[in-house]
């Protein structure tokens, strides 16, 4: 709650609604065509709007005759009629050409921030949260389209037709007319604006809570499973209620505060009328108007009122609108800190020799994890990576894919330095099988042919095959169309993990990086991991980022890793005749596996 208001204090709205304006206004440009014919239609349909009062004066003058034979006006209620059908065509007309732009926008905009999210680092989304984000591009993708039709549909229109209406009274009545709907207008605009800038402070609290209670569900539903080993449901129902009870609480105070706002609006515009149409009923008593001069008066009158009516809703619409597109434009704001030059040149894979010199790093805001690292590997080899749990091995394999980028030393790749390539064009060229494998929701076949765009039923097969996963999915009833669902959660972790390898299998790139894929494998899974981990590493230079060392035993180069030093390096044999670290961990591991 606290969080809620102080972000609120912070909110400059004229700063900030420039600035969404700024981010909002190319898109319009795109489809600026379409935006100016739109206008033409609406000051069309508001002519002939304002039109009909001065019909209506004339028909009812014609009428209102009593020493002469009447004629019925045929002609001007005709014409009364088509300007009635007039302004309906322009407005439909409005609608229709205004509709492309609109979507258009919301399209083009949502694309934006999606593809933004995608190019943002590894610690954006380590510290995102997901049920926030897509929480945000929903309400301010919406919040376009409703930006803009507030704008083309409300503002605008009651903008001009207010001109024409005060226009007009001057024109024909004098100053007085005209002045007292003018101060009638100005006094309803001002506190309005007033009085809703002032309630503006829940509705960006009501949003902070939303988002809280939408993050909160959509984390415990992922953890669904946690949340049932651990009986948490109640804690879980608990939290996302009390939040919901503080948006309740703040939800009340909003809508009260927005019946006082009604009534004070509804008390200016019934001063202004009544005073209005008592000067009206004078003139009309005194003859110096006819009883059409009346009608014509309160038609108008009646137009002038009747968007103000609306305004306050459409204001508050507004500002929940800019707050809304606001946090999601601060998505695009979002800048990613491992650079990313668009002029820089594309790696050239000659060998595949990876080559760390002298490589530091540390996360932000915390100790070095690694310190002046110096090993490589040579075209083919394969070289192991091992350590206590925080010395920096999976650091290392991030660092390599350009998850981070080093803080100080070089990272070559064929005597090329990373840092100094196109991103896409290292990352292409790296293929990952991580610990912790992340399934799409989609079918066996989709997550497979993920590895290699366009891949074909046969080549998904053929690494299927390779990976020793062809027998387990040929046995489901959809085959390769079943399901795996949210993250992969029905399949198994071996399963997983195979079908992770022939993915990569599938992409089929020069470096191959695992991440302790076996560590959490039984041992027939491991078994099967690590045949087709061993397959797909014959023809490529490989790193293995270990935890049990049985799986590294052929390995042409073992590192071990010890607060983020290289502690000893060489191959099985050498290192455990040197009876150092990985002799030790070698013992405690085979103990281990002894005793169970």
């Amino acid at each position: 709650m606290h969080a809620s208001v102080k972000q609120t204090k912070a909110y400059d709205f004229k700063t900030q609604d420039i600035k969404v304006l700024k981010k909002l206004l190319p898109y319009l440009f795109k489809m600026r065509g379409r935006v100016i014919l739109a206008t033409l239609f609406l000051i069309s349909a508001k002519l002939a709007n304002v039109a009909v009062p001065v019909l209506l004066k004339e028909i009812v003058d014609n009428l209102d005759q009593t020493n002469v034979l009447l004629i019925l006006p045929l002609g001007l209620l005709l014409a009364y009629g088509a300007l009635r059908l007039a302004s309906s065509l322009f407005n439909e007309l409005r609608d229709a050409i205004f509709a492309k732009v609109r979507y258009h926008a919301m399209h083009l905009i949502a694309l934006g921030v999606f593809k933004h999210l995608h190019t943002l680092d590894l610690s954006f989304h380590l510290d995102r949260r997901i049920g926030g984000i897509t929480r945000d591009i929903d309400r301010g993708t919406q919040s376009v389209s409703t930006l803009l039709s507030i704008f083309v549909f409300n503002i605008l229109p009651s903008f001009f037709e207010i001109c024409l209406v005060i226009g007009l009274l001057w024109i024909n009545y004098g100053v007085f007319f005209s002045g007292i709907s003018l101060l009638t207008v100005t006094f309803y605009i001002g506190l309005t604006l007033a009085i809703t800038t002032w309630r503006m402070k829940y509705r960006y609290q009501m949003n902070d809570m939303q988002s809280e209670a939408n993050t909160n569900a959509v984390d415990s539903l992922i953890n669904y499973e946690t949340v049932k080993y651990f009986n948490r449901e109640d804690f879980e129902v608990n939290r996302y209620d009390k939040t919901m009870g503080r948006w309740e609480q703040v939800a009340t105070k909003s809508f009260t505060s927005m019946t006082a706002l009604n009534f004070v609006q509804g008390a200016v515009i019934a001063v202004g009328v009544t005073l209005i149409l008592i000067a009206a009923a004078e003139g009309v008593v005194e003859q110096s108007l006819s009883l059409g001069d009346m009608i014509m008066i309160q038609a108008l009158l009646l137009q002038l009122f009747m968007p103000l009516g609306s305004l306050g809703i459409v204001y508050r619409q507004i500002k929940h609108n800019f707050i809304d597109m606001n946090n999601m434009f601060d998505l695009l704001d979002k800048t990613p800190k491992v650079a990313q030059n668009e002029q820089a040149p594309s790696l050239n894979v000659d060998k595949g020799k990876i080559e760390f010199k002298k490589v530091s790093f540390a996360y932000p805001g915390k100790d070095p994890v690694l310190n002046d690292i110096n090993f490589s590997i040579e075209s083919g080899q394969k070289v192991a990576i091992v350590g206590a749990s925080g010395s920096g091995k999976s650091t290392l394999a991030k660092l390599l894919f350009r998850f981070f980028d080093v803080s100080s030393g070089q990272i070559l790749f064929d005597d090329q330095d990373i840092k100094a390539l196109s991103l896409s064009s290292v990352q292409s060229a790296m293929g990952v099988v991580p610990q912790d494998t992340v399934m799409f929701n989609e079918s066996i076949f989709y997550n497979i042919a993920y590895g290699k765009q366009g891949a074909t039923q046969q080549e998904v097969e053929k690494v299927a095959k390779l990976a020793f996963i062809d027998e387990f999915i040929n046995q489901l009833p959809q085959g390769y169309e079943t399901l795996v669902g949210e993250r992969g959660l029905k399949l198994s972790g071996g399963e997983k993990q195979r079908l992770a390898i022939a993915r990569v299998l599938l992409k089929n790139p020069p470096i191959l990086i695992f991440d302790e894929a076996t560590s959490a494998l039984d041992s027939y899974s491991e078994k099967m991991v690590q045949k087709a981990l061993n397959l797909l590493s014959e023809q490529h230079t490989t790193l293995v980022i270990a935890h049990r060392l049985s799986t590294i035993v052929d390995a042409d180069k073992i590192i071990v890793l010890g607060q983020g030093k290289i502690q000893e390096s060489g191959s099985h044999t050498e290192l455990l005749k040197a009876h150092g670290e990985y002799a030790k961990l070698w013992q405690l591991q085979a103990k281990s596996s002894t005793t169970e």
